[in-house]
């Protein structure tokens, strides 16, 4: 899946919260959030659509996959940035991801501890399990099942790169479309079955955390719907875009 840049107005209309320190758009899958070397599109070059009236564009606060959709949060100023850096770092921002894998588990819930490491120099961000490498724990929880796949709710504990995507295929169960660690073909479809779901952003001490909740891609609906999902999106949506305060 190829996204090209959005447009302004696209860009826009995937804003699912906006406050005065933050944004959390709706990452579109097939597009990367960095400017790469080879350059192409990139969500950062569209970021300048995003200031609704301050000088400079929002920030990245952290990263989601090229082909990973969903919630992703934009610090819209220094000091809102290096506050939500800090909470991604210490773990106090929690993530929620759904996705649909090949086969799956036999229980219903379950946690995965399996330490991860750099794949080798060349390879860049790709990981693989490691006894030696970076600790690294996820939750899981089976939401639905069929067509010899499984519909997983999943929380990474820690946060490292392709986390989700190594340990499902360490597991025995890789993710529907992963094209480096699964069976997912180099081109064409399926493309990678991964959304980045809820996030809960614990931003002030005095107020309720900021939880949104990200649509679920076309590109996962039909195998949504073969592991019982019913398409009801009204009822878990996110709150209206509340205004700058």
């Amino acid at each position: 899946m190829d996204t090209p840049q959005p447009t302004p107005e696209e860009i826009q209309a995937r804003v699912l919260h906006r406050d005065g320190l933050m944004l959390v758009i709706d990452k579109p899958a097939g597009i990367a959030v960095h400017r790469g070397p080879k350059g192409g599109p990139n969500l950062e070059a569209s970021f300048d659509a995003l200031r609704y009236g301050l000088p400079r564009p929002p920030v990245l606060a952290h990263r989601l996959d090229r082909d990973t959709s969903g919630c992703l949060v934009l610090g819209r100023h220094r000091k809102a940035t290096a506050s939500l850096g800090l909470l991604f770092k210490h773990g106090k921002i929690s993530k929620t991801y759904w996705a649909v894998v090949e086969g799956g588990p036999t229980e219903n819930e379950g946690e995965i501890d399996i330490p991860l490491g750099r794949l080798d120099a060349e390879r860049g961000w790709w990981q693989k399990p490691d006894p030696n490498g970076f600790p690294s724990q996820t939750k899981w929880n089976v939401m639905g099942r069929g067509d010899g796949l499984t519909w997983l709710a999943m929380e990474p504990i820690t946060g490292r790169t392709h986390q989700l995507r190594v340990h499902c295929a360490a597991s025995g169960w890789p993710i529907v479309g992963d094209n480096i660690y699964g069976n997912g073909p180099r081109f064409g479809e399926p493309t990678l079955h991964l959304h980045a779901r809820e996030i809960v952003i614990p931003l002030s001490k005095n107020k309720p955390p900021v939880r949104v909740v990200a649509p679920a891609p076309a590109h996962l609906h039909e195998r949504l719907q073969a592991c019982g999902w019913n398409g009801e999106e009204a009822a878990t949506a996110a709150e209206p875009v509340a205004a700058d305060e």
